[in-house]
C-alpha cells in the first residue's frame, strides 16, 4: 500500500477556480490520520503553496518550481537548484523581442514579470509579482524562468520550446506545465527527481509513492512513482508519453480525492 501521495495542483488537485475543495481537503486530512504523507508537487512558487498548506492544515512536503525547490513538512528548505546565469540570459534574450510573451522569473522568495498583467494578479490571491527589466535580468538564485501568452496559443509556444531546446537542451529542463505555459529549469530538475529525494528523506522509496498530474512537467513524476495517474483532461502529449498509465477523471469532479478515498482510505 502506498505511503506517499504526491499531486500536482492546477488541473489536478485544485478546482478550476484554483481552490482546494472541501471534499478534497477532508480526504487529505483523513489520509494524514492514516499515516500517509501528502506532497504538493507543482510548478508554483513555494510561498504560493505554503498558503494552501496552511489552509489544508496538515504537515506536507512541498515540491515547488517543478522540483527546483523542496520544503519539508515543517517548512524547512531541504533542496534547491537554481538556473545557470547563461541559460537565464539566453532564453530571455531570445524571447524579449516577442511582445506577446510574458516572461516570468522565480527568484528566491520573489515572482518577477517583464510587464503588467492584471489577470495574473487575480490568479494568485496572496502572492504577487514585481516587475523586472529584460535588458538586465537578475541571475542569482533564479529557480525557473517561464513564459505565457494571453491568447493561450499552444502552437506558438511550441515554437519557443523548440528554439530553447535548440540552444539549451543539455543545460536546462524545458517543459510545459499547461499547453500555454512553458517552463525552464536547470538540467536534472524535475518533480520526479524531487519526489525521489522526498521518499529518501522519509526512508521510503519511489515504489511507495502514488502520484497524480496532468502536465508535461509531470511526466517524470508519473513515470517514476510506484503508480502514476493521469487526469482525463490532460493534453494528448501527456497521454501519448505515458500510454500504460491509468487515466482518471477531472479536477472539476475532484477525481484525485475520489480515487484516494476508494483505493487508499477504503483499504486502510
Amino acid at each position: 500500500m502506498f505511503k506517499i501521495v504526491a499531486s500536482d495542483l492546477d488541473g489536478t488537485l485544485l478546482t478550476p477556480e484554483h481552490k482546494i475543495a472541501p471534499y478534497t481537503q477532508d480526504v487529505l486530512q483523513r489520509l494524514y490520520q492514516h499515516d500517509k504523507h501528502f506532497v504538493f508537487a507543482t510548478g508554483r512558487h513555494h510561498i504560493d503553496v505554503a498558503g494552501m498548506r496552511e489552509e489544508l492544515d496538515i504537515p506536507a512536503y512541498m515540491i515547488t518550481s517543478n522540483g527546483a525547490s523542496v520544503h519539508d513538512a515543517d517548512g524547512n528548505l531541504v533542496f534547491q537548484q537554481s538556473l545557470s546565469p547563461e541559460v537565464i540570459r539566453g532564453v530571455i534574450a531570445l524571447a524579449k523581442h516577442d511582445p506577446d510573451l510574458h516572461i516570468h522569473l522565480y527568484q528566491g522568495d520573489h515572482w518577477l514579470l517583464n510587464h503588467e498583467n492584471e489577470a495574473l494578479r487575480e490568479f494568485h490571491d496572496s502572492f504577487h509579482y514585481q516587475l523586472f527589466d529584460v535588458e538586465n535580468p537578475p541571475t542569482d538564485n533564479v529557480l525557473k524562468v517561464f513564459f505565457t501568452r494571453d491568447d493561450l496559443d499552444h502552437e506558438k509556444m511550441v515554437k519557443w520550446e523548440q528554439a530553447f531546446n535548440q540552444e539549451f537542451k543539455d543545460k536546462a529542463n524545458i517543459a510545459f506545465s499547461t499547453p500555454w505555459c512553458l517552463e525552464v529549469m536547470d538540467a536534472g530538475v524535475s518533480k520526479g527527481d524531487a519526489l525521489a529525494a522526498v521518499a529518501k528523506a522519509l526512508e521510503l522509496t519511489l515504489d511507495d509513492c502514488i502520484a497524480f498530474g496532468d502536465g508535461m512537467n509531470d511526466i517524470e513524476m508519473l513515470s517514476m512513482a510506484g503508480k502514476g495517474l493521469i487526469m482525463g483532461t490532460s493534453h494528448d502529449k501527456v497521454k501519448q508519453a505515458l500510454p500504460d498509465n491509468e487515466v482518471i477523471g477531472s479536477s472539476a469532479d475532484e477525481a484525485v480525492a475520489h480515487y484516494l478515498e476508494k483505493h487508499l482510505l477504503n483499504h486502510a
